[in-house]
């Protein structure tokens, strides 16, 4: 799949988006493009932004898409930071947003208090689930796995895509 391109699966449709981040494998070989994905299915409809920066992109899916959840980076310094994820919930309008891309090393430490409260003022519900917690929701359960991404548990099908996203 490619940037645009979309696929009909068992459990429905993903279609990759843009995410503007750099791409390189830790040997510093070439990565191929950073996307993000919008995977709709009969339980909910929901984003997973990747690793990406704030993008006027981000207003398209907004309008085409009336999304359930999305996940967005909100460490900041390699990929966007809370208050520019405050700016992308609304650009995408999804009032519900789990946190990822966060205190796993310095670099990306963020004070959890202070993006909460930054999200509770713009009337956003923001997650902040921590490695190994679950978290349930109306679509099921969300996972945090060990690099600090989330994972949709439930329905399962949805689990098998998000794992193959997470490598």
């Amino acid at each position: 799949m490619n940037i645009g391109g979309q696929w009909t699966f068992d459990f429905g449709v993903v279609k990759m988006v843009h995410a503007a981040h750099s791409s390189s494998m830790p040997d510093g070989s070439y990565g191929g493009n950073p996307g993000g994905f919008i995977i709709t299915s009969k339980e909910a409809t929901f984003y997973y932004a990747g690793d990406t920066a704030l993008t006027q992109d981000m207003k398209l899916i907004g309008k085409n898409y009336k999304l359930d959840l999305a996940f967005l980076p909100v460490g900041d310094n390699f990929t966007m930071g809370y208050a520019d994820a405050v700016i992308a919930s609304k650009m995408i309008k999804c009032d519900t947003v789990i946190g990822m891309h966060y205190d796993t090393f310095g670099y990306i430490e963020i004070d959890h208090k202070k993006v909460k409260n930054k999200f509770k003022d713009e009337e956003i519900n923001l997650h902040l689930i921590k490695i190994g917690e679950t978290f349930n929701t109306d679509m099921g359960k969300i996972i945090a796995i060990a690099n600090q991404k989330a994972v949709l548990v439930k329905p399962q099908p949805l689990l098998i895509w998000l794992q193959v996203l997470q490598f």
